[in-house]
């Protein structure tokens, strides 16, 4: 009987793993983990796989546990020295390619190959601009000499272009990376998008979004607050174009804007919001934090905000044909499998 009681007591005792939030995160990424019995035997242990994560916060009901830099499998198990919790999972980047500087979002052509920059800072002439990843992570230099790269966006024909910060001209990449001029005098050109139609707008930080025709007809298309950093565009549900501009401020917006180029606020809260993607159910995922949680924020057609992934230093992100996420950070490129398939527009 006393054998039996023990066993209950221990079971009692067992730490109990409730759930982590969010459900992804890259190295460096904050859980926050939820339960019961987590600290009841002492100082609890989280492994993120085989990893012993950094613990910053430890109650008996709430962990937060930051993601060790070796971790590589998102099974997150609990123990108290005797007993652990059973495992969870969670949605664990790994990462593909590094020694780059992105600024905005990485771009995905129809393949799954991924491009992103060595931007560098203003006026710093790097030997490779922009590189190509394919979808064995082999990461291999696609253009030279280009200087200070900054936002990447395909046309419906898949040809890509790159704005330079440095010169103010879009330029127009082929498939075997040869460039060309596509359209200059865009002020300081940071982020770009095209729209369903096949136009391409054009963010100038210091306060216009150019809308470029097909026949390449330049058009102010509105005007908003100069970004200390750069504008990051992406196109949403009902052709509305969503911006984002970092300022100084930790309580930052995210702007639509209409078809008409009428400028409303669609979310205010973020802090330092970059690159954005929509998902096929009309989601927007923005690089940014949430009331001081670091990562991707999702916002629903509600306006309703949380954080889908975890990680720091995050500047961009797409998806990928294989509903994974992208992920740029300051010097390199996460691959996240969120099973979320991306917004489509051609």
């Amino acid at each position: 009987m006393a054998n039996k009681q023990h066993a209950v007591d221990l079971a009692k005792a067992r730490p109990h793993v409730a759930r982590v939030e969010p459900a992804a995160a890259i190295v460096g990424g904050e859980l926050h983990i939820h339960g019961d019995n987590l600290t009841r035997n002492g100082r609890p242990q989280v492994r993120v796989g085989n990893q012993n994560a950094h613990l910053i916060i430890a109650g008996e009901r709430y962990i937060v546990a930051r993601v060790p830099e070796s971790a590589i499998v998102g099974e997150i198990v609990v123990t108290d020295g005797e007993q652990q919790s059973e495992t969870v999972e969670t949605h664990l980047g790994i990462q593909i390619a590094d020694s780059l500087h992105p600024v905005a979002n990485p771009a995905v052509d129809r393949e799954g190959n991924v491009y992103s920059t060595f931007s560098g800072s203003r006026g710093q002439k790097s030997p490779v601009s922009l590189y190509k990843i394919d979808t064995n992570y082999n990461s291999k230099p696609f253009v030279t000499d280009l200087m200070n790269p900054t936002g990447l966006a395909f046309d419906p024909e898949g040809l890509l272009y790159v704005s330079s910060r440095y010169d103010g001209i879009v330029y127009q990449i082929t498939p075997t990376g040869n460039m060309s001029v596509y359209v200059e005098g865009m002020g300081v050109a940071t982020g770009v998008a095209f729209d369903g139609e096949g136009n391409l707008y054009v963010g100038d930080r210091s306060g216009t979004v150019f809308k470029i025709s097909k026949s390449r007809q330049i058009y102010v298309y509105a005007t908003l607050e100069p970004s200390i950093a750069a504008y990051h565009l992406a196109f949403g549900p009902e052709n509305y174009l969503y911006v984002t501009g970092p300022t100084t401020s930790s309580f930052d917006s995210v702007y639509r804007i209409s078809t008409a180029g009428e400028v409303e606020t669609f979310y205010r809260g973020l802090g330092r919001p970059q690159g954005m993607a929509f998902d096929a159910q009309g989601n927007l995922y923005v690089a940014a934090s949430l009331k001081g949680r670091r990562g991707v924020i999702r916002i629903g057609a509600d306006r309703h905000a949380e954080q889908f992934l975890s990680g720091p230093g995050i500047v961009g992100l797409a998806f990928t044909p294989s509903r994974a996420m992208v992920l740029a950070t300051h010097n390199a490129l996460f691959r996240v499998d969120v099973d979320v398939a991306g917004r489509r527009l051609f």
